[in-house]
């Protein structure tokens, strides 16, 4: 996969009217009487990278099932790109690769993608072109006349991704799209994602792995038991502060009162001291301050805010519930 998409590759249909990419309200599903997304209000704007994330059970792909059409909301309201649920000149407008994909592997690959092509109702002239351009895109062009049974599982998700890229989507939702890479294949898709973004493609992504989410993603949300419980920009996530590791001996009751005028400080019994500065740029006066007092300080190690903490955190707790 390249690290930019050409400008050809990727054409985003004309607007007049500004709307955004996802919108729901109150969007419910139950089966059974259990409710398994509950009330669920989002709005996605165009053009973001944004992160659906929660532990496994909470909702996640039952509600990209229903932005899809694949699953029919038990109430509630949504739209994509404008239009409501089922509209069919949307749905031509979207790609989407589901987390569990059964595809046809007696196919070869360029005929499973020219397949869907004819699916979205692409020209014989369009599925000529955009089917190489998407095998370029996964770097499966040398595997176009394979059969995909012959594929490994990270083959596999990359023609997933091929195809959910075929007809050049206005928004594109990826459910697990990392599933079965290797790093390599992670950094491709990372770099892949970024493109698409450039393009003015909104990206819906659901993922396991949070380090992928928070280097690509504007925006997350996380569901837990089919209710929001925190939704936000990746860049307020990490401007809260950092918490900063010291392992030091030798330490004082005046060095530690004077540690407390920087943050709260806490330690531990293993000569291990943790300190919450509101800005990093404090770190050399929180060592100047340490060495000031004829402590040993042996490391100094900032620890910045991370998504996985707050996942965590909110699972842990319920979101507060």
């Amino acid at each position: 996969m390249e690290s930019s998409i050409p400008h050809s590759e990727i054409r985003i249909p004309h607007s007049n009217t500004p709307h955004s990419a996802i919108e729901t309200r109150e969007l419910r599903k139950t089966f059974a009487g259990k409710a398994v997304v509950e009330s669920l209000t989002l709005t996605v704007e165009q053009g973001e990278i944004f992160g659906f994330l929660g532990p496994n059970g909470a909702g996640k792909t039952t509600f990209i099932k229903m932005l899809n059409g694949l699953v029919r909301p038990t109430s509630g309201s949504a739209w994509l790109l404008g239009r409501p649920l089922g509209d069919l000149s949307v749905r031509k407008r979207i790609g989407f690769l589901p987390e569990q994909f059964r595809f046809h592997e007696w196919m070869r690959a360029d005929e499973f993608l020219d397949f869907h092509g004819q699916l979205y109702g692409m020209s014989a002239s369009e599925r000529s072109r955009r089917v190489p351009e998407a095998l370029e895109l996964v770097k499966l062009t040398d595997r176009a006349g394979d059969r995909l049974h012959t594929f490994s599982k990270g083959m596999l998700q990359r023609i997933g991704l091929a195809q959910a890229l075929l007809n050049t989507p206005a928004l594109i939702f990826l459910d697990e799209p990392t599933s079965g890479l290797d790093p390599i294949g992670r950094r491709d898709v990372r770099d892949l994602i970024r493109g698409l973004k450039q393009r003015g493609v909104t990206v819906f992504l659901n993922s396991h792995l949070l380090g992928e989410v928070e280097m690509v993603c504007d925006r997350v949300a996380i569901l837990d038991a089919g209710r929001m419980v925190w939704t936000g920009l990746m860049s307020a996530l990490t401007s809260g502060g950092v918490e900063v590791e010291m392992r030091m001996s030798e330490v004082s009751d005046e060095l530690m009162v004077e540690l407390g005028r920087l943050g709260p400080v806490s330690h531990d019994a293993n000569s291990t001291y943790r300190i919450v500065l509101s800005d990093e740029t404090q770190t050399p006066a929180l060592a100047e301050t340490i060495v000031r007092h004829g402590a040993r300080l042996y490391s100094l190690t900032p620890r910045h805010n991370s998504l996985e903490d707050l996942f965590v955190k909110l699972v842990k707790s319920g979101g507060d519930r």
